[in-house]
């Protein structure tokens, strides 16, 4: 690109001069190396025949012979220039409407670039480029879907499913099965541009607070093949992991193509970052001079591209006068080493407290606060939650609440006795503000959890051990306590959902014990319970009426919703189960589940090899509802 823009200048300014001078000749003519009287030879008569093809070279008096250096003019790559024989000089094809000099001169490199036309048409070379088929970083034997699972089905639909979906789950269980299914190696369905799939996927996991997987999956098609909706699913995902500079390859191939103000600041900043400080600077001062975007965002633009080059320049942030946060906003604050207000943050969308708990950027302390949210979410595992506190327990800097935390968590693990560490989990647990956080506490110490022995000392316990367990997934581990958990506890009703498969079914009167000792509000608790065991098969018709007309609920009444998922259930398609599903999931709490719609999630999800995944959001909904 250097020197395409250098070869650029060099063919205005010598198209120019070539009108005037002799400049033409390129050089002046070499210095004759012939005896005095030789150079210049009587005129001797023109033969008709050609000259040799190599004419024999002079020999100097020591028998070596004589080179004769020639004028030569190297032509320009890609511009065939060079000199005529008889000095008809250099033929240059310069841009119409060529401006002024002094334009030129105020011209930043990427303008240069579209003046002269030697802005790539692509950042990878045309043999290295990657088709638009299995677009996704899950392979199936890593654990992805099927790569064809939805190119047969209608592309409506699917656009539908991904543009519908909000991405707040009620579900941790369901958030992780959707994750999964949009980051598999997909073909798009008939029909459906796959670069406008892979924005519709990218899109969603942004929605979801999946930055990292959703910049993944917008590096996996080539810059050059990226449509409008992927170009701006591309920005929303590097802005989610405030990888601002990430977006700079699909700026500098389109260009002048978009015109919005935030195009125009990432422009800016681009043209900083490569090597051109003075012009990126003067198109950030000149953005925040005409107010493009608000003063508070524009700031951001200008420390986070003076951070860089020989212009760099100190920025104060104030803000007094911002109430409010968005994407690029959070990207560029965070993106400099600021921390978001916590004002501000009360009020944003829960989505920013899941970017947060995964920037490596920010202090510990923040990304603690935010991890609760994201491991109740399915952003975090059990395993990166302990990772964040373990980090936390050897760094004395960070704020004592945090300290206090890592130390529970660290009692759990390794307490002197097995009172002591069940007591530390207690602790953790019912330290948490509201159900959503004391859940994500149980992420926390699941594999704390899954390390305490089977006692009946503990039986009263067994019912926040065995979410814990399950919250990760630990089904094997949670299952040695079947024999402390009392027909209709809460324990007992997590454990026979939790089972990969049962012998005998489960009768109307330990269903009734449940119900009886169940305090949730409208015995949502028991109605969930009903569902799941239907959906799973593992109660008989006659005591799903039972239940169900005792409960008030009807698993029967249908909608095009239901239609829909048991359709893809009977033609046995996980991938549109599992979209259909993640659809019926939207909320952000169990309260908006309905059994009904639960009944048929967990039913098309084991119907089509997903039972895992089935056994677990129904164990989840009876112990969080």
């Amino acid at each position: 690109m250097k020197r395409g823009r250098f070869a650029a200048v060099s063919l205005l300014g010598g198209a120019a001069l070539a009108l005037t001078s002799v400049w033409a000749l390129a050089q002046e003519n070499p210095e004759s190396l012939l005896p005095p009287g030789f150079d210049r030879p009587p005129p001797r008569e023109r033969r008709a025949e050609p000259p040799p093809s190599s004419p024999e070279p002079s020999r100097r008096s020591d028998g070596r012979p004589t080179v004769i250096s020639r004028p030569v003019v190297q032509p320009l790559p890609g511009h065939g220039l060079g000199t005529a024989a008889t000095g008809g000089g250099i033929r240059a094809k310069l841009p119409a409407n060529l401006p002024s000099l002094e334009k030129l001169e105020a011209m930043s490199p990427d303008q240069l670039d579209e003046l002269f036309g030697l802005k790539p048409k692509a950042d990878i070379p045309p043999n290295m480029g990657r088709a638009l088929e299995h677009v996704g970083v899950l392979a199936s034997d890593e654990g992805g879907f099927s790569a064809g699972g939805l190119t047969n089905q209608d592309p409506t639909l699917v656009q539908a499913l991904l543009n519908g979906n909000k991405g707040m789950l009620v579900s941790r269980w369901g958030h992780i099965l959707l994750r999964r299914a949009l980051a598999s190696r997909l073909d798009a369905p008939a029909g459906m541009d796959p670069a406008d799939f892979a924005a519709a996927r990218a899109s969603l996991l942004v929605r979801m607070g999946e930055g990292d997987a959703a910049r993944a999956l917008v590096q996996d098609v080539d810059t050059a093949n990226y449509t409008p909706a992927l170009t701006q699913a591309a920005i929303d995902a590097y802005l989610a992991t405030a990888d601002v500079t990430g977006v700079c390859p699909m700026v500098t191939l389109l260009g002048s193509t978009r015109q919005d103000a935030q195009w125009q600041v990432l422009r800016g900043i681009c043209t900083t970052y490569s090597g051109d400080s003075t012009s990126g600077m003067a198109q950030l001062d000149r953005a925040f001079y005409y107010g493009i975007l608000p003063r508070v965002d524009l700031l951001l633009a200008q420390k986070y591209a003076g951070a860089f080059g020989k212009t760099r320049r100190a920025v104060k942030i104030e803000w007094d006068k911002v109430d409010d946060m968005n994407p690029f906003r959070f990207a560029l604050t965070i993106g400099t080493g600021l921390e978001p207000p916590a004002k501000i943050m009360e009020s944003a969308d829960p989505r920013y407290h899941l970017l947060i708990a995964t920037a490596p950027m920010l202090g510990l302390g923040i990304r603690a606060n935010a991890a609760d949210e994201a491991g109740a979410a399915g952003v975090l595992s059990s395993a990166a939650m302990v990772d964040l506190y373990s980090q936390i327990y050897a760094d004395a800097e960070v704020a004592q609440e945090w300290q206090d935390r890592a130390n529970q968590l660290h009692d759990a693990y390794l307490a002197a006795d097995d009172a002591a560490r069940l007591n530390a989990m207690q602790q953790l647990w019912n330290g948490a503000d509201d159900p959503e956080e004391r859940y994500a506490r149980q992420v926390l110490t699941a594999y704390a959890a899954a390390r305490l022995p089977v006692s009946n000392d503990m039986a009263d316990a067994a019912p926040d051990l065995v979410a814990s367990m399950l919250a990760a997934g630990l089904d094997r581990n949670a299952l040695r306590w079947a024999p402390v958990a009392q027909i209709g506890t809460l324990s007992w009703a997590q454990l026979v959902l939790a089972e990969p498969s049962r012998a005998t079914g489960i009768s109307s009167g330990a269903i009734d014990t449940f119900r009886n000792g169940d305090k949730s509000d409208g015995k949502h608790k028991s109605a969930l319970l009903v569902a799941a065991l239907a959906g799973l098969g593992r109660i008989t018709p006659a005591t799903r009426g039972d239940a169900g007309g005792k409960l008030g609920i009807d698993l029967d009444r249908s909608t095009n919703w239901t239609r829909l998922i048991d359709q893809a259930a009977a033609a046995h398609n996980p991938e549109m189960v599992a979209l259909l599903a993640a659809l019926g999931m939207q909320g952000d709490t169990w309260d908006k589940m309905t059994a009904r719609y639960l009944y048929h999630i967990v039913g098309a999800l084991d119907r089509v090899g997903l039972g895992a995944e089935a056994r677990m959001i129904a164990a989840e909904a009876v112990a969080r509802a």
